[in-house]
């Protein structure tokens, strides 16, 4: 058993205003993104220049943070959304869904578009490669929130956090941060290296990010409000998976299928 690293969430304090790490993962993951997204932009034939970026991930972090913290409340605590609605604006107490944030910033990147005159599958071929720079980041931040623990195990690097009782558990925040960020970011990154058909990168993301969480479900407990919701195993979370690993896998088929030009 490994201790878990107890580390206070709250990183600093502005006089009566914590900074919590959770929000500054967010900070970072979004940081990476638009530092990158500006590189690229300038090889790339979408042509967005530099600033268009800028606004691109503007309307991703709202459309990410609205959708996260919508989703969440809907698919996974929507009884409380319904009792005390402003429970909705405290983002800082963590409770974000991340297939509702992908919903949200798929609505923003649409609406980005409509803006720009770009197809909303163009633009999030854009940012496919480095996104998974995010999901790592926000990972990293439910390990030091000490949420979204695993479920008992006896292996060598399992760990009590904090809240979760006397058990040693699965570090599945760890997991999900190794696959959804480490592993999906060299994925994309080396798929993206070479030309490739339109809305192909949008569908291997979505493919693999689906399967890696559909996995990871099997060492995460589900949340205590709704438990598992079939077989004693099946998950929210696997649930909202489905739909992605189906629609990236058709996606990527379609992109191929069809081979339109591709847009480096």
């Amino acid at each position: 058993m490994i201790p878990y690293p107890h580390i206070d969430p709250v990183a600093i304090r502005l006089g009566p205003f914590p900074i919590h790490w959770y929000g500054l993962m967010y900070v970072v993951g979004f940081g990476f993104v638009w530092y990158l997204g500006r590189r690229k932009a300038r090889t790339s034939s979408l042509g967005l220049t530099p600033k268009d970026v800028e606004d691109l991930v503007f309307f991703g972090a709202l459309g990410a943070v609205i959708g996260g913290r919508l989703g969440y409340m809907l698919f996974y605590n929507i009884g409380t959304l319904f009792q005390d609605p402003l429970q909705f604006f405290k983002v800082w107490e963590g409770g974000m869904s991340f297939h509702g944030g992908l919903l949200g910033v798929f609505v923003a990147f649409w609406l980005f578009g409509r803006t720009r005159g770009k197809r909303v599958l163009d633009l999030t071929d854009f940012v496919a490669p480095f996104a998974p720079i995010g999901f790592f980041a926000g990972r990293i931040g439910n390990f030091i929130n000490g949420e979204l623990w695993g479920s008992p195990s006896s292996v060598p690097w399992a760990m009590v956090f904090p809240g979760g009782g006397p058990l040693a558990r699965h570090p599945s925040q760890l997991y999900e941060a190794l696959l959804e960020g480490v592993a999906l970011f060299l994925i994309l990154w080396v798929f993206t290296l070479k030309p490739r058909p339109r809305m192909s990168a949008t569908g291997l993301g979505l493919l693999c990010y689906g399967i890696f969480r559909f996995f990871v479900e099997f060492f995460r407990m589900p949340d205590q409000q709704i438990g598992y919701l079939a077989f004693d195993w099946f998950t929210m979370g696997q649930l909202l998976s489905t739909p992605m690993i189906l629609c990236g896998a058709g996606l990527l088929l379609f992109s191929y299928k069809k081979q339109d030009k591709p847009l480096p």
